[in-house]
């Protein structure tokens, strides 16, 4: 299996969990960040609907959703809704930092774009950014 091919298969189970985490935020986000919180679940849709052609294109069967995901942590209130928001954008942008380096062409310029795309909207949802999105060493330092 080519480095692309994995690279393409480990973003695509980010952007199921991803979708699915969402779900759990667009439900306790609150009234004032549930229009961000359905913006995210369509963009993460999107990418992976996107992801599963790019695996089939790269001559891989996609990876397939889980029935359910585990929450790194307990979702009570809008104010932890957004921190799992942040937390599911941080390992979207790892995973997509990775395809960029295993990526040529379109499927790198893509992945690059759902790189920037994931680092914002975890900048919104964390209220500050991460000098370097997808590198995990200079995640946990912020």
């Amino acid at each position: 299996m080519s480095e692309a091919l994995v690279a393409a298969q480990a973003a695509l189970a980010a952007e199921h969990a991803a979708v699915y985490g969402y779900g759990v935020v667009g439900g306790r986000a609150g009234a004032a960040r549930r229009p961000d919180a359905l913006a995210a679940h369509a963009a993460h849709r999107a990418r992976r609907d996107a992801l599963e052609r790019a695996v089939r294109d790269l001559g891989g069967r996609p990876t397939a959703a889980r029935a359910a995901y585990t929450l790194p942590f307990a979702v009570p209130d809008p104010a932890a809704a957004a921190r799992l928001a942040a937390v599911l954008e941080d390992r979207v942008a790892a995973v997509y930092s990775d395809l960029v380096r295993a990526a040529r062409g379109p499927l790198r310029q893509d992945a690059a774009a759902a790189l920037r795309e994931a680092a914002v909207r975890a900048a919104r949802w964390r209220g500050t950014g991460v000098a370097f999105p997808g590198l995990a060493e200079r995640a946990a330092t912020h």
